[in-house]
């Protein structure tokens, strides 16, 4: 039997590309999670200064914000030092040419980013977890941080949504049953 790890401790975390769909997803799953505090909001040059309710409602989305997050300044993605200063990790929900860059660049910094993005999904050294299923693959980031040159940051992604829904039931059917 597996231990349980209870943790005692709360991460402050960061979400790239805070105003999008997808970031707007991390958010509403983070807001009020026992493990995660989101201190940090990144997105485009164009929504940095702005408030974050304030934006999210101008654009007609109606995501549930608790005051904290409705009060949090949005920060350009660039603001590498900023980031540094209020959070441990990032959930990238970036889009984009330059999203493998950026992704990068948050890595080079110290930071780990665990990203929803394709950006890295055929990269060798970087892990495609499914974490009920290959939590295992972490092991590879030792081996992605001297391949890449970062001391501490490290980039996991997440597989694409349409291969997560069904992934798992295989797995269990594989795994209680056999597959051929």
């Amino acid at each position: 039997m597996k231990e349980v790890v209870i943790l005692n401790k709360e991460f402050k975390v960061g979400i790239l590309g805070a105003t999008g769909i997808v970031g707007q997803q991390y958010i509403a799953l983070l807001q009020n999670h026992p493990w995660f505090r989101i201190t940090f909001l990144a997105a485009s040059k164009k929504s940095s200064g702005q408030l974050y309710g304030e934006l999210i409602k101008q654009r007609g989305h109606f995501l549930e914000l608790n005051e904290e997050l409705n009060q949090m300044t949005i920060f350009d993605v660039m603001d590498i030092e900023r980031a540094k200063e209020n959070c441990d990790f990032v959930f990238s929900a970036l889009s984009g040419d330059q999203t493998k860059e950026i992704e990068q660049l948050y890595a080079k910094n110290g930071f780990g980013v665990v990203s929803n993005t394709s950006a890295h999904r055929k990269d060798p050294l970087v892990p495609l977890l499914i974490p009920e299923i290959n939590a295992s693959h972490l092991d590879i980031i030792p081996e992605q941080q001297k391949a890449y040159g970062w001391e501490k940051g490290f980039i996991v992604v997440k597989s694409n949504c349409s291969i997560q829904s069904f992934i798992l039931p295989l797995f269990l059917l594989e795994k209680a049953f056999g597959v051929e």
